[in-house]
């Protein structure tokens, strides 16, 4: 993921540095490119390509069908480099409210092991070199019944060790229960066997405080407010973290997540943020480039 950036990336407060956008998605059916495009226009250099489930139309069946969703994700990371040079890196996996949803309509058993058989796939995909993450893994982020919820942590657990077992990282989806929500998941690692600083808590607040995290790397959601929240917080962190927009690409939730141009735009913001707390060039330098490269490597390779 590394390229050959100049020497000085941070003028006159402008970054000119790496832009990552550690968890979006796309669709080929609405805007796609040109959401890509969009990105690559405001200054981002790369995005993780999450797959997303169809939610509107038909949710897979059997395994053949969660390949043939798999693969239309990476068919569409093979043209947004092809077509607009981001660099473009996938993330596989079973979203856990499909599983959810299916519980309701196959059963529990079921729609578990089709779930787990589907996680299995994506494991194999990422050791085939077509993506480098599993996810967005976790648990429904709505309340359950307690019995559902239970079985939804089972199955987060087992998911968890077979990621330890292929050493493979992951992204999580979860609930926001405030610092207990890291706490819960820290837990179910170490129970796992799976390092801590494998395990990203997708869509996390801008609390970066020990606390917070539990030693957990995270992606912070940068809407309003999420540079405050940042400044905040920053010198008492001691996880990697980076900074996500959740685009879903779907023009019937325009206001559900933010857009294409967010994480280049709160790069720049942040940048300005820190000068006024009275850092230098070389400080403010290293701390965008560990957003945007060096945790990114530490984390996913």
């Amino acid at each position: 993921m590394k390229k050959h950036w100049r020497e000085i990336m941070l003028v006159n407060d402008k970054w000119e540095g790496p832009i990552v956008d550690q968890h979006m998605h796309l669709d080929k059916t609405n805007r796609f490119l040109s959401a890509a495009e969009e990105f690559s226009n405001a200054g981002g250099t790369g995005i993780f390509l999450v797959h997303k489930p169809s939610f509107s139309t038909s949710l897979p069946r059997n395994i053949s069908d969660y390949r043939d969703v798999y693969q239309e994700t990476l068919n569409m990371a093979s043209k947004v480099r092809e077509k607009i040079g981001l660099d473009v890196q996938v993330v596989l996996g079973p979203h856990p409210v499909t599983w959810d949803i299916q519980a309701n309509t196959m059963g529990v058993e079921e729609s578990t092991e089709l779930h787990i058989s589907a996680v299995g796939l994506a494991l194999e995909m990422i050791e085939n070199g077509d993506a480098i993450c599993l996810g967005e893994v976790g648990r429904p982020h709505y309340q359950v019944s307690e019995d559902r919820w239970e079985r939804a942590n089972d199955m987060l657990l087992e998911i968890m060790r077979m990621a330890s077992s292929s050493n493979s990282p992951v992204q999580l989806h979860v609930e926001d229960n405030g610092h207990q929500t890291c706490a819960d998941l820290a837990s179910l690692c170490d129970k796992a066997g799976l390092p801590r600083n494998r395990a990203v808590r997708h869509f996390a607040s801008s609390d970066l405080t020990q606390k917070n995290t539990s030693g957990l790397p995270v992606t912070v959601s940068m809407g309003k407010g999420s540079i405050e929240g940042i400044c905040s917080s920053i010198e008492l962190s001691k996880s990697h973290w980076g900074m996500e927009t959740d685009f879903l690409d779907d023009p019937r939730r325009p206001g559900a997540v933010l857009g294409p141009r967010t994480i280049p735009k709160r790069t720049n913001q942040l940048c300005k943020a820190l000068r006024l707390m009275g850092w230098d060039n070389d400080k403010i330098e290293r701390c965008i480039l560990d957003i945007h490269e060096n945790w990114i490597s530490s984390t996913y390779f």
